[in-house]
């Protein structure tokens, strides 16, 4: 009998080495798709797992040339790559998905504020400042950005007197970038919309979730959002499939809002790649944000968003002392104690404040789920001893 081949899949090319792109590979071994990672350095969380890969710099268009040579699609851990570079590998023929167009508005502050309100989606109220008079003018209290660059508090002041307003505008210089003013929303809580988008124009929404931050970070996030009026959870989905659509989003986009105490929802930030309020997918739906992601920007039919459970809750594991937090060898006793538990850990060494980890812990009682991923955090944190066992 003569040899028979099976073609292999196109390739998938991923920009950056976190744990977010760690997190699609899990998903790419069960699809069969090959992934080809650009990692900023050796060693990184996602180069663990994902054995092709280069070690290089995401603003070199040279070295984005060579990771992506033969792949068919590119996609992204982050929304850092110069624009100009990805409409070069456009240029060359590789699918960008999400396309430079789109991500854009993930990248730029500015760029989308300004087009959400051309859409007339609901945002706070919000300018481009260019000193501190112009802070004073916007109005005090409120929040200052940088329009590029900033992530998980970082670029973010709140403001409330002239004085606190210099150091935003120093940053900004130092960075080439401006710098955004929006109105101190008086929220009663944050929420996240999720929803996944093919080239084709399929999607799905994700039950709308509840987070809490923690000195900037996502710490912890409640699926679905306890309490949350229908009305308003339709429309948080219907805002995260309308700017998908309307801005082409290829992918993941997770739409950060805030629940106002008057009821009503604001647009804070736009994220267009797996996002941190979506890690209860990997064990609460049927089909997590990162095996849609793949499925999406490979213009594959997307799975279903259902939860699987009642009630999933994700606290995130951040990194505390050196030598206070336990990681692999907290596994025995989170294990042990809960049979239920799942465990994210990203291969990370511990810094004070850094994301090393997550566990997700799901069922019908949302107090014993509350419970057990807090437990279960706080023991890897190192901040229970054997007392508590």
């Amino acid at each position: 009998m003569p040899a028979t081949s099976t073609p292999r899949a196109p390739a998938l090319a991923v920009i950056g080495g976190g744990q977010l792109a760690r997190m699609m590979a899990q998903p790419a071994i069960a699809l069969g798709l090959p992934l080809r990672l650009l990692a900023e350095a050796a060693g990184v969380s996602a180069a663990q797992v994902i054995p092709d890969h280069v070690v290089g710099d995401y603003t070199d268009l040279d070295q984005l040339r060579t990771v992506t040579a033969g792949a068919s699609v590119v996609t992204f851990d982050h929304e850092h790559v110069p624009t100009d570079h990805l409409r070069a590998l456009e240029a060359d023929g590789v699918a960008v998905r999400p396309g430079p167009g789109a991500l854009v508005h993930a990248q730029d502050k500015g760029v989308m504020r300004a087009r959400l309100a051309e859409l007339g989606v609901p945002c706070p109220r919000n300018a481009i400042v260019t000193d501190v008079a112009g802070v004073e003018e916007f109005g005090f209290p409120c929040v200052l950005k940088t329009t590029r660059g900033g992530y998980d508090g970082k670029g973010v002041w709140v403001v409330r007197e002239t004085a606190d307003a210099a150091r935003a505008f120093e940053v900004a210089a130092a960075a080439g970038v401006e710098v955004l003013a929006e109105e101190l929303v008086d929220f009663r809580r944050e929420l996240s919309a999720i929803v996944a988008r093919s080239p084709s124009g399929q999607a799905a929404a994700y039950p709308v979730v509840a987070s809490t931050q923690l000195g900037g970070v996502c710490h912890e996030v409640i699926a679905p959002a306890p309490d949350l009026d229908p009305a308003l959870a339709g429309e948080a989905q219907h805002i995260a499939l309308r700017v998908a659509g309307e801005l082409d989003v290829t992918g993941i986009l997770a739409v950060e809002l805030f629940e106002t105490v008057d009821g009503r929802i604001l647009v804070n930030e736009l994220a267009m790649r797996p996002h941190n309020t979506g890690h209860w997918t990997q064990d609460g739906a049927v089909t997590s944000q990162f095996e849609n992601h793949l499925r999406a920007v490979m213009d594959l039919p997307l799975g279903s968003p259902e939860p699987r459970e009642r009630w999933t809750v994700m606290v995130n594991v951040l990194g505390g002392p050196q030598d206070a937090g336990r990681l692999w060898d907290g596994l025995p006793h989170a294990m042990a104690r809960d049979p239920r538990l799942r465990v994210h850990l990203y291969g990370k060494d511990l810094r004070p404040g850094r994301k090393v980890g997550h566990v997700n812990a799901y069922g019908d009682d949302l107090d014993d789920c509350l419970a057990r991923a807090r437990h279960a955090a706080a023991w890897f944190r190192g901040e229970l001893g054997n007392e508590s066992e």
